[in-house]
């Protein structure tokens, strides 16, 4: 069923129940279902319908849902991406891609018969661009049953009903804020929307959430001021232990999981005991050339591919199983799952193979570290050395006397970091995850704002 037809039927049954709350407007579900019928009538008169690609670049949240679901009703695939583009951008990044038509602009409304679209589990009913952390946007594209048949378990999982209020504080390019905004419309609840991280404005928003999705360095700032929480949505493999204990502390309950854009979700913690398969997926973790083996899943909810054919790391084998990458410990069915990070930023230092999210892990406790980056330097005779780039949390960093003591103190050797950096912010991906691939260009770059520590 489109995501649309669930908010049709929100509408009918709960036509007041507020629906989106953005930076600029609120509608409630009856208002949602106007606008998007209006919208899809703009679409098809347009001549957007059943296979075609419309591509959606929009800033304020509540336009671009509207302009998602209005082509979800259509029968279109919508391709969400960055709203700073500009049609030369656009053009460039999706010229593989092909898309028929680009929303760049909130849709208007055209007047007429309500709109219907009979689907089928296969049509590709979502795509959006993941550079990861490499800044070379490639689409990515979804069947609407590998879409939005994992509504129910992510809803069960975390116990996300129709009286929730969602807090969704990251821009919807990113596909994990994206994908919990239309499961709130799907569920009947209300999203609250700032269009990006709210700083100022948190309290308040969460005097109002019941539920928040988010990645994991965000989590100790909403932790703050939980207000009316009960459910924090983490993204991420790694959650620092410290975090999912102050988040008992303060009375919310914490679902992480790990999962890539590729290949939707791949494990869950809904209890603090680890990482455990996703309904419906299976898992293995395949040896390697150490003690780490390549993730590999096979599950309904694997996306369809590039668009385009455009490389990435997804891989296929001829059973089914799919991988984009990801390291982690040795894994036997019924036992808990231990991600190590992407294998395609291991650093080879001396023989030994370093995992950077180990190091950071480590480092990130350290008092006036805000957040950090470790990447491998070259280097003429060990290959690489381990480097590590602090973002303060003021604008003094940490004495490098500390960190390094620090390194000794909770890393092996070929672990601990041989160049010390210190940057006033870290770049970041479209979830909010310092963008790895960029800082290191930008230090192999001689970037001013990049200092050595001494």
């Amino acid at each position: 069923m489109p995501v649309a037809r669930h908010v049709m039927r929100h509408a009918a049954e709960r036509p007041s129940r507020p629906a989106v709350c953005g930076p600029q407007s609120e509608l409630t579900y009856a208002q949602l279902a106007e606008r998007i019928h209006g919208a899809a009538r703009h679409l098809l008169g347009r001549g957007i319908g059943p296979g075609a690609l419309v591509a959606i670049g929009l800033a304020d949240p509540v336009e671009l849902l509207t302009a998602v679901l209005a082509a979800d009703l259509a029968g279109a695939t919508p391709l969400v991406g960055d709203p700073a583009w500009g049609r030369e951008r656009w053009s460039s990044v999706s010229a593989s891609a092909g898309p028929g038509f680009l929303v760049d602009a909130p849709l208007p409304g055209a007047a007429g018969p309500a709109v219907w679209h009979d689907p089928e589990p296969g049509d590709r009913a979502w795509a959006c661009f993941s550079s990861g952390s490499t800044g070379r946007p490639r689409a990515i594209v979804r069947t609407r049953a590998s879409w939005t048949e994992s509504f129910s378990h992510l809803g069960e999982l975390a116990g996300i009903g129709p009286d929730d209020v969602v807090l969704i504080p990251g821009p919807l390019v990113s596909s994990l804020y994206a994908f919990a905004a239309v499961h709130t419309l799907a569920t009947g609840a209300t999203a609250l929307l700032p269009g990006r991280r709210p700083s100022r404005a948190l309290p308040g928003l969460l005097a109002r959430a019941t539920v928040v999705h988010l990645v994991p360095h965000l989590l100790p700032d909403v932790l703050e001021h939980p207000g009316a929480l009960r459910v924090a949505v983490v993204g991420g493999a790694a959650l620092d232990p410290g975090t999912r204990a102050a988040a008992v502390r303060a009375g919310v309950r914490v679902v992480s999981y790990y999962g890539a854009t590729e290949l939707s979700f791949v494990a869950v913690d809904a209890d603090g005991g680890g990482l455990r398969p996703f309904p419906g997926v299976e898992i293995e973790v395949r040896p390697g050339g150490g003690l780490l083996g390549e993730v590999w899943a096979r599950s309904p909810w694997l996306a369809d591919g590039y668009l385009g054919d455009a490389a990435g790391p997804l891989r296929r084998d001829a059973d089914g199983w799919a991988s984009v990458g990801d390291v982690a410990e040795p894994y036997r069915v019924g036992e808990v799952l231990r991600v190590r990070g992407r294998g395609d930023g291991a650093i080879q230092t001396g023989g030994a193979t370093v995992v950077p999210e180990d190091v950071e892990e480590v480092l990130r406790k350290v008092p006036g570290v805000g957040d950090i980056v470790v990447i491998g330097s070259p280097h003429p005779s060990l290959g690489a050395v381990v480097t590590a780039v602090i973002e303060a949390e003021c604008a003094t960093p940490p004495a490098r006397a500390l960190l390094e003591a620090t390194a000794r103190g909770g890393l092996d050797e070929a672990q601990r970091p041989r160049r010390w950096y210190a940057v006033p912010s870290l770049p970041r991906t479209q979830t909010g995850k310092p963008a790895r691939a960029l800082v290191a260009a930008r230090l192999a770059g001689g970037d001013p704002d990049i200092r050595r520590l001494v």
